[in-house]
């Protein structure tokens, strides 16, 4: 049965700075050998990730690229701007509004502190739920 957690930021830390939760995130999914996809909201927040992948934490290195080039296969953590294809992974972190359905095995929902953004949260859990997903809800 896939998985879908919900991280629901509420944190300062990751208030301030949502995408440092997505890289925590990557960090994990790379130190557990499981290949990944974010499915980014648009071009510029794919750079924005790229940028804050090198540079969140002085002692972790994650492999990682914007999709898009003869790479994406061996690059264990892949930046999926919108209308870029690429092959499914066990792993999606999801940064859009919609869900992220397709074979992955587990889908981790990244869902700022804005009420707007709680609101799509409310309808992709009801969607996953409705698809069957086990659901989980982490407060960050």
């Amino acid at each position: 049965m896939p998985r879908a957690d919900f991280y629901l930021i509420g944190k300062p830390r990751f208030r301030d700075d949502p995408l440092l939760l997505v890289c925590e995130l990557a960090r994990r999914a790379f130190a557990n050998a499981q290949a990944t996809v974010i499915l980014v909201r648009s071009q510029d927040q794919a750079e924005s990730l790229d940028a804050r992948l090198w540079d969140f934490s002085d002692d972790a290195f994650i492999p990682h690229q914007i999709a898009g080039d003869d790479d994406d296969d061996i690059t264990p953590v892949l930046i999926v701007p919108p209308a870029v294809a690429v092959e499914e992974r066990p792993l999606a972190i999801n940064l859009r509004d919609s869900c992220a359905l397709g074979r992955h095995e587990r889908v981790l929902e990244v869902v700022a502190a804005d009420p707007a953004e709680r609101d799509g949260s409310r309808a992709r859990w009801s969607e996953y739920k409705r698809r069957g997903y086990e659901l989980n809800k982490h407060d960050m």
